[in-house]
């Protein structure tokens, strides 16, 4: 058992597939590479697809570090269609006509309005906790509790073509930013209601899905194959984030 001696460290871009989470990714890379000190810096939900910033070994030290920085996504939202979750994982609770008159230069412009500073309310199908109890336990009991808004920013929301009611953007966001939310509050912007259809991240602060690769190709490399595959931690992170 060549790999469970060898010593990875390092960082590890993975193109997470569709239905999996981010735990689940973690999970398998820890068979794979037969250790138990694996990380990632930043959570994608089951939905989305694309970067994972996997940490290994010595570089789950720079998590809060890496979980900081601006992340990137193509996707696309659906106009006339609102759902509990804000994503296509949720119940339709509301369907409205989308008018002949909501051009895409009125949808391009009230995505650019968006940019910028400001606070965002989480959605209820979350992790964040309340009183110690995760919100999507109390959603799923169709509870709707308070929740404090967060601090976010949407640097760049912009249209990258129209199909009838289907809307695919890209995103630039701050960390923490439910990208769900902004489709679901683009949508009540626009009056017809929206919600997440896709989502594939393509870049987290330095690293890009360019670089990433597929757990099932991951698999089949060697031992050597996958430590050239790793990224030095100081290239990327500041020494005095590892302390």
């Amino acid at each position: 058992m060549i790999r469970a001696i060898m010593d990875f460290n390092g960082i590890l871009l993975i193109d997470k597939p569709q239905e999996w989470t981010s735990h689940d990714v973690v999970a398998k890379m820890r068979g794979i590479l037969h250790t138990r000190r694996i990380g990632h810096a930043g959570t994608l939900d089951p939905l989305a697809t694309g970067l994972l910033v996997v940490l290994v070994g010595s570089a789950c030290k720079a998590s809060q570090y890496l979980m900081s920085q601006e992340k990137a996504y193509e996707g696309t939202l659906r106009l006339g269609v609102v759902t509990n979750s804000q994503d296509a994982d949720g119940e339709i609770v509301a369907t409205n006509p989308v008018p002949a008159d909501l051009t895409s230069e009125k949808i391009a412009a009230a995505m650019k309005a968006m940019e910028g500073d400001q606070y965002q309310i989480p959605p209820m199908f979350s992790a964040i906790k309340v009183n110690g109890v995760p919100l999507y336990k109390a959603a799923r009991k169709g509870q709707d509790i308070p929740r404090d808004k967060r601090f976010i920013r949407i640097a760049k929301f912009e249209m990258r073509g129209r199909r009838d009611n289907d809307v695919d953007f890209f995103v630039e966001c701050s960390k923490g930013t439910y990208v769900r939310t902004i489709a679901h509050d683009l949508g009540a912007k626009l009056g017809v209601g929206a919600h997440l259809a896709a989502l594939r991240r393509t870049a987290s602060g330095k690293f890009t899905i360019d670089g990433a690769i597929s757990l099932e190709k991951l698999q089949a490399l060697s031992p050597a194959e996958i430590s050239a595959r790793l990224l030095p931690v100081a290239e990327y992170v500041p020494s005095v984030a590892l302390c």
